[in-house]
């Protein structure tokens, strides 16, 4: 799979401060070589974004390079802010001490995004999903 974008960020389109991480993304990709992709649409379809499931998808941030490369967690931002020539800002995520320190707060993040933004349980998300495809 490849695209003739860099990079394709999967997104939750519920999740006010991802919205907002995204919209300055957006804002800052003067190029536009940054596909964004609400995992949220009715229209989602694991099979055309590198198979990642809804439920893998709202555990965890994603992205897709040009070559198909699945990115999980802190290298989709490191790989986004490079694209728009901010990656001075995550250069430091990948130094042998930070690294650990960094990749432990992003999961704790990734654990409690949903109530931290007083949105359902994952579990119950997925539920309602289903549900509204009929699956």
């Amino acid at each position: 799979m490849t695209s003739e974008h860099a990079l394709t960020l999967l997104y939750d389109g519920g999740c006010p401060l991802c919205v907002r991480e995204v919209n300055f993304l957006r804002r800052k990709d003067q190029k536009e070589v940054m596909q964004f992709v609400d995992i949220n649409a009715t229209d989602y379809c694991p099979e055309s974004w590198g198979g990642i499931t809804y439920r893998q998808a709202m555990a965890r941030i994603h992205a897709i390079d040009a070559d198909g490369k699945v990115l999980k967690d802190v290298a989709v931002f490191r790989a986004a802010y490079r694209l728009i020539g901010l990656g001075w800002i995550y250069a430091p995520t990948t130094w042998p001490f930070v690294s650990p320190i960094v990749d432990w707060l992003y999961s704790l993040w990734a654990r409690y995004r949903l109530p931290i933004t007083k949105r359902p349980s994952l579990d119950k998300l997925c539920t309602e999903r289903c549900e509204r495809a009929g699956t």
